[in-house]
């Protein structure tokens, strides 16, 4: 799912189960989790020195977790961060508290969520002991922490400003190597769109994202990341237009180029695109029969 005016950043320098002082005030450990979906897999960043914070502790993978058992011998834990409760980002959450001590911050699913079942591999049980709420600072005597809510890959995701670095922590919602999957009915395009124009409007200097390298040039990244979904729906509207009103038949015309294991996740995308069409009455849901449901353009 890329985009060839994205400038994408693929080349990371790391070793699985070793802890790298990325920045000053940043040390990162990467989960030995790689797919189609997480690329070399979940980086968990460890924030200040001494009394620290811990953003997405990934995966309930041994290696991972006695490796920031190891990298945090030393630190107290105050804070552990999610970015959002995918079983890639939050399961590591419990263990690491038990360990250290420390507050779970995160913020909740919406409501259909709960009601339906996706087709991601969702955390369920996660259960922060904080909830994160927009413009939410977590401090200490080194560095400050402020949440901002990201929805749209998730409905709960947030990514998190270190002001002393003038840096953003971004989950899922901007990646280097990669586009995001945004997956219906939890994750909105809508909102996805809203999230980019959020990072737009602020200053940052440097993204660190959940899977891969960082991201220097952040505006000019997001902003090809916000017009690739612009030419995607585009794309989507063309394909309306020529009759192809199924998911399916959409992803066949768009992405061919695609291994057919990644054609499930292209399918998510391309329905977020759909929905946020009928929301803003540029195409319409219809049904033949009870069931067979197709999208048509306005």
């Amino acid at each position: 799912m890329s985009g060839s005016k994205i400038p994408f950043r693929k080349q990371m320098e790391f070793e699985y189960a070793e802890v790298q002082q990325i920045t000053p005030m940043i040390r990162r450990v990467v989960a030995r989790n790689p797919s189609n979906f997480t690329y070399h897999g979940t980086n968990t960043y460890i924030i200040g020195h001494g009394n620290v914070a811990v953003i997405d502790p990934g995966p309930t993978i041994k290696e991972h977790l006695e490796a920031l058992k190891s990298a945090l011998k030393d630190d107290t834990v105050e804070h552990i961060l999610v970015t959002h409760t995918h079983n890639d980002h939050s399961p590591g959450a419990v263990p690491l508290r038990e360990k250290f001590g420390g507050q779970i911050w995160g913020a909740h699913l919406k409501e259909i969520a709960g009601q339906q079942r996706t087709a991601e591999s969702i955390d369920w049980n996660f259960k922060p002991d904080n909830v994160l709420r927009s413009g939410t600072q977590i401090v200490s005597d080194e560095w400050t922490i402020e949440a901002i809510p990201t929805p749209g890959h998730m409905s709960n995701h947030m990514c998190f400003a270190l002001k002393e670095e003038n840096t953003l922590f971004t989950g899922d919602h901007i990646m280097g190597w990669n586009t995001t999957i945004v997956s219906p009915p939890d994750g909105n395009m809508r909102d996805y769109f809203e999230s980019l124009d959020v990072c737009l409007s602020r200053e940052e200097e440097i993204y660190w994202p959940a899977h891969g390298p960082e991201i220097t040039n952040t505006k000019r990244f997001t902003r090809a990341y916000k017009n690739h979904r612009r030419m995607r729906e585009a794309e989507i509207s063309k394909c309306l237009e020529k009759g192809l009103g199924s998911v399916q038949e959409i992803v066949d015309s768009l992405y061919h180029h695609l291994p057919t294991d990644m054609h499930g996740a292209a399918g998510r995308s391309v329905l977020a695109h759909l929905e946020h069409m009928v929301e803003t009455n540029r195409a319409r849901l219809i049904f033949n029969g009870e069931k067979d449901g197709r999208f048509i353009r306005i």
